[in-house]
């Protein structure tokens, strides 16, 4: 009992901070500004301008992951034929970013993109023509891919580190090359660490609204943009719920995914 009595403290978070914040989107996304119920507030998704918010999120939002799923694997796999333990320095590196604050990671990245800023000022000092780097699309899965990277890499580099060597040793002795040995071996045998590391970069980048923001301005709205607005600006809790309930079937849908390919947790990121 008194062991019982240790998770009240975690419990009466979890209810205040997860499961009223929860039923108050429920509520507000089910229901219009008089408290009648209505499905509008969901179905607005397919309306013109939030239909072309979402698909564009999900475009670069697809991409970025995609990027850092090519960048993550094979820094993995570096780390791991390097025999650097989980607890060493270069894997602390990766780590390092994640402790600083995420807002001021990407106002940096906003410093050396704009106009103004250090890549085009080291281009005119090399006479070269200045590009228009910020307010971009590129900009924004720059920003995406910088910010949520170690999330790819952890995973990954976890469920390599499991793997033991003499799976990979007989599989060479049984003649298998190095790409043989990657798609059979490596890789479905990752595969938990990879479809974590897909759905912890996927997600924060679908909803995210401050990359967006410093990064593509007021030209470029993604969808986490558009919720933002109808709940800081227009006000209408009702349509910024309903969108938000959007959204969030699509981290029902990632967590469905994660634990049917990950059923022992190998893909956490420690």
């Amino acid at each position: 009992m008194n062991r019982k009595l240790l998770a009240g403290p975690y419990l009466i978070w979890m209810i205040g901070f997860v499961l009223i914040p929860l039923a108050l989107i429920f509520y507000y996304g089910l229901t219009d500004r008089s408290g009648a119920f209505t499905l509008a507030n969901i179905v607005s998704i397919a309306t013109e301008e939030h239909a072309k918010a979402m698909w564009l999120s999900l475009g670069l939002s697809f991409v970025s992951t995609l990027i850092c799923l090519l960048l993550a694997y094979p820094l993995a796999m570096i780390l791991r034929s390097r025999g650097m333990g989980r607890t060493s320095f270069i894997v602390f590196i990766f780590v390092l970013p994640m402790w600083m604050n995420f807002l001021l990671r990407t106002m940096a990245w906003q410093t050396l993109l704009e106009k103004n800023g250090v890549i085009n000022g080291i281009l005119s000092a090399l006479h070269l023509p200045v590009q228009s780097l910020i307010n971009t699309p590129g900009a924004i899965i720059l920003g995406m891919v910088y910010n949520f990277l170690p999330f790819m890499v952890l995973p990954v580099y976890n469920v390599l580190c499991k793997i033991d060597d003499n799976t990979i040793n007989a599989a060479r002795d049984l003649g298998a090359n190095f790409w043989q040995t990657l798609f059979r071996i490596w890789l479905p045998l990752s595969l938990p660490g990879i479809i974590s590391g897909i759905t912890m970069v996927f997600i924060p980048a679908l909803t995210t609204f401050v990359i967006s923001n410093l990064l593509g301005g007021s030209k470029i709205l993604l969808i986490g943009n558009v919720i933002e607005q109808e709940f800081n600006k227009s006000g209408n809790w009702n349509l910024g719920s309903g969108l938000s309930l959007v959204l969030m079937a699509f981290i029902i849908i990632s967590m469905a995914i994660l634990a049917k390919y990950d059923k022992t947790g190998e893909g956490s990121m420690f």
